[in-house]
């Protein structure tokens, strides 16, 4: 409560008059649509599609030769070396293969009747010739290789 007795203080009694609406009201408000402005209408809209698109096709046609020519170019180029990349590769394999087998033969020296490619002197498979190539299964090929180099062609693997 507001005392009228402190000096400065207004007195409570004094009140304020509120805020209402100007004399003669307020103005009405407008509520009718306001069109957007047309910048290119109907007709210039497809007159530009049919100009843009010719100007494509003109642009592909006139690439076109070059860029099936480039192709032709790739293809040919991956079928001349991919040949020549599938012997290096085998050839990798057969090096490692051979590898692998001296590796055996250095390791087993000392042992008795020890005979490389055979389990306990018995070949492992007795039904094919004796200079058939059998494919070892990868932790085989990799047996004398680091961890590394096992790791970097299973990664490989398992991307294709």
């Amino acid at each position: 409560m507001v005392s009228a007795s402190v000096p400065g203080m207004a007195t409570a009694a004094a009140a304020r008059k509120q805020d209402g609406p100007p004399a003669g009201g307020y103005k009405p408000l407008d509520f009718s649509r306001a069109p957007a402005r047309k910048i290119i209408g109907g007709k210039g809209l497809i007159v530009g599609h049919f100009a843009l698109t010719a100007g494509a096709l003109y642009l592909y046609f006139q690439n076109y030769k070059e860029v099936h020519r480039d192709q032709v170019e790739t293809r040919s180029t991956m079928m001349a070396i991919t040949p020549l990349l599938q012997a290096e590769r085998d050839r990798a394999y057969l090096k490692q293969l051979r590898r692998n087998r001296e590796e055996e033969n250095s390791l087993m020296a000392n042992v008795e009747g020890w005979k490389t490619g055979t389990y306990k002197g018995e070949p492992i498979y007795k039904t094919l010739p004796p200079d058939t190539l059998i494919k070892p299964i990868h932790n085989e090929y990799f047996v004398h290789g680091s961890g590394k180099n096992y790791n970097e062609w299973n990664d490989i693997l398992l991307w294709q």
